[in-house]
């Protein structure tokens, strides 16, 4: 069984096997942890996308699936992409988000990670609400079959970070 841990930091720093993006679908940059994970990791990020986008994703990444990438200068060997759900009111997109914790472990496992830092995924400008994105990050990332060894959950702020660790 997975080892999970939460911690309030910045997922840029964490020295893991792999690290999740909370990519947009263009996998090119953008805000948030994406746009810190691109400024901090390098250009060979950015290169590794692009090359992504010309070989297999050329309309963009599809919400809740996951694609790996060297991590460039960031102290993790790989960095998972991911692209989260926007929350919608009017629709369910909890598989959606579900989706992106799972397909995040099964890319680490094809790589061998024993070690994977996840951010709160969609819960920044997508405006997933944080205790919902914590339950649902946490409860996946228990029933997922994996070979990661510990999942680090890591929040930007307290109030991410109090939601996630309710969840221990």
């Amino acid at each position: 069984m997975v080892s999970l841990e939460f911690v309030r930091g910045d997922i840029t720093e964490q020295a893991v096997d792999a690290v999740v993006n909370a990519a947009n679908s263009s996998l090119l940059g953008g805000g948030g942890v994406d746009g810190a994970i691109h400024r901090k990791g390098g250009p060979d990020i950015l290169a590794a996308c692009r090359d992504l986008r010309a070989s297999r994703y050329g309309k963009g990444l599809p919400t809740g699936k996951a694609v790996a990438t060297t991590a460039g200068r960031l102290p993790a060997r790989w960095v998972v992409h991911t692209v989260g759900p926007v929350w919608s009111a009017g629709e369910d997109r909890s598989e959606l988000l579900a989706s992106c914790y799972r397909e995040s472990l099964r890319v680490a496992d094809e790589l061998g990670a024993r070690t994977v830092a996840f951010p709160a995924i969609s819960t920044g400008i997508y405006g997933w609400p944080i205790e919902d994105g914590a339950r649902i990050a946490v409860e996946t990332v228990r029933a997922t079959e994996t070979a990661v060894w510990t999942v680090r959950f890591v929040l930007f702020d307290e109030r991410a970070y109090t939601a996630f660790a309710a969840r221990a």
